[in-house]
């Protein structure tokens, strides 16, 4: 009874937390940071595992429907019922698939990839139940990252790759790829508090 309890209290409090943008216990890729330029930050990412998923839809119906069918997918839509505990542990006998952040939004030539980034912990992912959700490993790179907040529609995420277009030939880096977005925070986010960032791999000059 103590224990769910304070696994209630625990719930509550973090999910207040993340309402003012607080990201208690979300784990997020490691990357070596290279410096800012122009307002831009750099980073070297080492490779990834992720789970994704291509959506044909608009922009933001897209990211609903990718984001449905990859939390089911660590939520135990995989081969072994692998769960996950969205902000307190829980007592499982399967194994658990920690949430990261961000998930990550690029277009395709049929429609919106989806990405969460998997635990750097889990190397051999379970295997998803549904056939639109596959795992695939991110090759290192590096990429040139400018972040903004608010409500990420697909007018400011447009506006924001825009300005990181436009920012990047004054610095000592040249676009190697297309732009993708990353989203950091769940929807209760207070707008102004969210993280959210447009990143594009790069190479140097």
């Amino acid at each position: 009874m103590l224990k769910r309890a304070a696994a209630l209290a625990s719930t509550l409090v973090l999910s207040a937390c993340s309402v003012f943008g607080v990201r208690s216990g979300t784990e997020e890729p490691r990357f070596e940071a290279l410096g800012t330029e122009a307002g831009i930050e750099f980073r070297r990412y080492a490779p990834r595992l992720v789970a994704e998923t291509v959506v044909q839809a608009e922009e933001e119906a897209a990211r609903s429907e990718g984001f449905s069918r990859l939390a089911r997918y660590i939520f135990g839509g995989n081969q072994g019922s692998a769960r996950i505990a969205m902000t307190a542990p829980v007592a499982q006998d399967s194994m658990r698939i920690a949430m990261t952040a961000p998930v990550a939004q690029a277009a395709t030539a049929d429609g919106y990839r989806i990405r969460f980034f998997l635990p750097a912990s889990l190397r051999d992912p379970p295997v998803p139940l549904d056939a639109r959700v596959s795992i695939a490993e991110v090759p290192a790179e590096t990429v040139a990252v400018l972040r903004f907040s608010g409500v990420p529609s697909a007018e400011s995420v447009a506006a924001a790759r825009a300005r990181l277009e436009a920012a990047l030939p004054a610095t000592r880096w040249a676009a190697a790829g297309e732009a993708v977005a990353w989203f950091y925070d769940p929807p209760w986010t207070i707008p102004a508090l969210r993280r959210n960032e447009v990143a594009v791999p790069v190479v140097a000059r």
